[in-house]
């Protein structure tokens, strides 16, 4: 069971990885990180991935097929195409209120999409907060 630091080794890791962060998306802060950020600092790229996490989160409770929230994070996982990259945020399920989610920025021409959410989706599953 990876702490924050090994398991964003663990994401960095992946074929294209350029950075790697675990952020708070209710206060916007980057709880930890790994490699470059997008804009050359970690704490700017955690407040603006936080900020589409919001509102990804907002979005999904107003389309609940029961209307009855659900247990664990608000959405799997959000994934953002830029002409260089890609940014793949997976929501982090805890015993908590559920508010973290990795980010990974793949660079698009070395990067392995698919993979990278696989390895996310277990590395989240894994992850030990505490």
């Amino acid at each position: 069971m990876p702490g924050i630091d090994e398991c964003l080794l663990e994401a960095m890791a992946l074929p294209g990885a350029r950075g790697a962060s675990l952020v708070d998306w209710t206060s916007g802060l980057a709880l930890g990180t790994a490699g470059e950020s997008p804009v050359g600092d970690h704490e700017t790229t955690a407040a603006e991935t936080a900020e589409l996490a919001r509102s990804a989160a907002e979005f999904d409770s107003f389309t609940a097929v029961d209307g009855a929230p659900g247990a664990g994070p608000p959405v799997e996982d959000l994934i953002v195409t830029t002409r260089a990259g890609y940014h793949v945020l997976r929501f982090v399920e805890t015993s908590f209120d559920s508010s973290v989610f990795l980010h990974l920025w793949l660079d698009r021409d070395s990067g392995n999409l698919a993979l990278a959410r696989l390895r996310l989706r277990d590395l989240a599953e894994r992850l030990v907060l505490g």
